[in-house]
């Protein structure tokens, strides 16, 4: 058995599905730490993992929730901009803390979250072997696949090769300043210079949470590349309360807009002015930014909480509302769950344009929405039985893909070898 690490962003899409995978492989029999900020410590420990706390000092306890704030309130290249600020404080502090860390805890193997965008260098200033782990949308750039921030459809021909290597360059000037960081770094511990953004990630394995039916076509992954399909698991969470004996029977209708993008409240009223007239109940969850007294009296008169026991409500729902966030997203198609999108941020419009593209859902760019256009969207996807029956489709590739637990064979498999694992046709 190994003592494996895991190097993962403190917000909690990165974090339900790393520390996810991490119970599994606890289950198996391995030890396994997360070293991490201190705003992580709850949920690695609700996951009976170990936890090292580095960062005090730049990211002492509730300083997330402070950055989530700010981050939950801009939307588009403002919010862009503000994340690869927060990167950037934090590959700073991770390069120059988690070393000492790692080697104090005897790490064995690392699991890095793809955002993590100084794992790599640590892993090999360590000379530890290390595993990618995608668990947003994939970061892997290919000329012929839009950047994970733009809502652009797949475009495999010369102008769309144009536009994406705009948008890639657009990625690379405002990331400038965390890859001046790593070079430094690199240069700093004797390692080779990375000349593309794809050398940092693993070359023994990198995991996917994404199914290969969800993702465009790709020519450019290495062979180590695997869609295992999501990480989730109600044993590794944190409960969440829920008033299940409120819910009436109708057809549900379950809305969340995740942790973070939970802060543009007059969202939530549009979404419940959409449903009002419709014969369903509608379910908002808040994600914790705010409590439902935060909210004025809504429309239809929803039932508000702000949290909830998602894995437990989507199995009930008819349609998810979401900011196309990738674990909401793909926890509602493995219920066969169509989804509406509302992307606000970040890798939300490249998620939100992979439904449209897979047929599950329809989406609505959060400058464009309105109570009309999203009632029109809402009602489309539940008046069309194509969204139902491809969201089914993408269930059942979901449970083929083998999840969580074919994710930690990998890991094993790496563990056992040393070598890398090659996929099978996918």
């Amino acid at each position: 058995m190994s003592h494996i690490g895991l190097l993962c962003p403190t917000a909690s899409g990165h974090l339900n599905p790393m520390t996810t995978l991490g119970y599994e492989l606890k289950r198996r029999g391995h030890r396994v730490t997360l070293v991490g900020t201190l705003d992580s410590q709850a949920k690695v420990l609700a996951a009976g993992l170990e936890f090292r706390a580095i960062g005090e000092e730049d990211f002492p306890a509730g300083s997330t929730a402070a950055s989530l704030s700010r981050l939950g309130q801009l939307s588009g290249l403002a919010a862009f901009r503000y994340t690869a600020d927060l990167f950037k404080k934090a590959t700073a502090m991770f390069l120059q803390e988690a070393p000492a860390a790692l080697q104090t805890a005897g790490v064995e193997l690392l699991l890095i979250d793809q955002t993590i965008f100084g794992g790599s260098t640590v892993a090999q200033h360590l000379d530890l072997p290390f595993i990618s782990v995608c668990c947003a949308l994939m970061l892997n750039r290919d000329a012929d696949v839009p950047p994970l921030n733009t809502s652009w459809s797949y475009q495999p021909n010369w102008w769309g090769r144009l536009r994406n290597q705009a948008g890639y360059g657009l990625i690379t000037r405002l990331t400038r300043p965390i890859a001046a960081i790593l070079t430094a770094y690199r240069h700093q511990w004797n390692l080779p210079p990375l000349n593309h953004p794809n050398e940092a990630y693993s070359q023994l394995a990198q995991l996917c949470q994404q199914p290969a039916e969800f993702e465009y076509p790709r020519s450019a992954l290495p062979q180590c590349f695997h869609f295992t399909g999501p990480y989730s698991n109600p044993a590794s969470r944190e409960p969440a309360a829920f008033p299940f004996e409120q819910l009436t029977g109708q057809p549900l209708i379950y809305a969340s807009l995740g942790t973070v993008q939970n802060r543009l409240l007059g969202t939530f009223e549009t979404i419940a002015t959409a449903c009002q007239d419709l014969t369903a109940q509608l379910v908002i969850a808040l994600g914790g930014g705010c409590g439902p007294e935060s909210l004025p009296d809504l429309p239809g008169s929803p039932l508000v909480v702000g949290y909830a026991p998602q894995l437990e409500l989507l199995p009930k729902a008819r349609l998810t509302i979401t900011h196309a966030g990738m674990n909401t997203t793909l926890e509602a198609l493995s219920n066969g769950v169509p989804l509406v999108a509302i992307p606000i941020a970040n890798d939300q419009p490249g998620v939100a344009a992979r439904i449209k593209w897979t047929g599950t859902g329809e989406f609505v760019p959060l400058q464009r929405l309105t109570v009309a256009k999203l009632r029109r969207a809402i009602e489309q996807v539940l008046s069309e039985t194509s969204y139902q029956q491809n969201a089914l489709s993408l269930q059942e590739a979901i449970q083929q893909a083998g999840g969580v637990k074919k994710a930690a064979d990998i890991v094993e498999q790496v563990i056992a070898t040393g070598k890398p694992v090659i996929r099978q046709s996918q």
